[in-house]
């Protein structure tokens, strides 16, 4: 087990804490040591004390036409909400191509948006082509593929460069779901997230690798809030953990924490180990 150390950059709006990381723009070099390689999620902690722009991120597909990386499919858990906080989730209707840019030249984006009343605990997914935005007075783990590749479609008039025609090229209007509290257990193509509430005693070993391990094979333990420990370690808020396969893990206490774990295709991971015996 490796406990993580975040890498924190201030924003305009606040900041964002790269707490698991192996990407060229923020990696953790312990955590690219144990896991062996390159890891497949990155995930922060996001404070928003002003609303972050509108974006959109590519799929695969188009991340690799236009930057030659994955796509960025995320989803976030809200830490903690102010009174009325809110979030951009998607647009308000169908609109062509055509329509969002007169909308934007004619500083009318704001009317097509869809906002969402959140609170502590919800879940929100976010799969790459869905307009979003983070509103002001939220605290959000974000879980995400290990890419930064961002496309900004409106920025509230602050002025800062925006990508209109790639953020447009990459929308999905079909992305959206019902927000509300997180339901235990959530997975997709990219990752799962396990909520755990640890009452005095929980244990659970991390799966084993099949053959040899590779990154995907490596679990996460974030500690949401309570008090307690994880393998005699004193356990703290906002805390992170790496986990290697065929680890046991022990925890005592009153601890509330989220498992991540990425997910990997058959296929994917054959031709990963194929490349590892080469």
């Amino acid at each position: 087990m490796l406990k993580l150390q975040g890498l924190r950059s201030d924003k305009i709006w606040g900041f964002e804490n790269w707490i698991a990381s192996t990407h060229a723009n923020g990696c953790q070099e312990e955590f690219k040591t144990f896991t062996g390689g390159d890891y497949p999620l990155l995930v922060k902690i996001i404070q928003a004390d002003d609303w972050l722009s509108v974006q959109i991120h590519p799929d695969d597909e188009k991340a690799a036409l236009y930057e030659n990386t994955s796509g960025k499919t995320e989803c976030w858990y809200v830490l903690s909400a102010e009174e009325n906080a809110q979030l951009v989730y998607g647009l308000n209707g169908i609109y062509t191509a055509s329509e969002l840019r007169k909308a934007i030249a004619a500083n009318t984006i704001e009317d097509c948006l869809r906002y969402v009343d959140v609170h502590q605990g919800d879940f929100i997914f976010i799969p790459a082509g869905t307009v979003h935005a983070i509103g002001k007075g939220l605290k959000l783990l974000e879980v995400q593929q290990s890419c930064d590749v961002t496309y900004r479609f409106f920025d509230w008039g602050r002025g800062r460069e925006c990508h209109v025609e790639r953020a447009i090229s990459c929308i999905k209007n079909d992305s959206v779901r019902n927000v509300g509290p997180f339901p235990g257990v959530f997975s997709c193509q990219y990752f799962t997230l396990e909520e755990i509430f640890v009452e005095e005693n929980y244990s659970f070993i991390q799966e084993k690798s099949l053959g040899k391990a590779i990154p995907y094979d490596y679990g996460l333990l974030f500690v949401i809030d309570g008090e307690g420990t994880i393998n005699g370690e004193k356990a703290n808020q906002e805390e992170i953990y790496a986990v290697a396969p065929g680890e046991e893990i022990t925890m005592t206490g009153d601890l509330h924490l989220m498992k991540i774990s990425p997910m990997i295709s058959k296929k994917k991971r054959i031709a990963m180990l194929a490349a590892l015996q080469k």
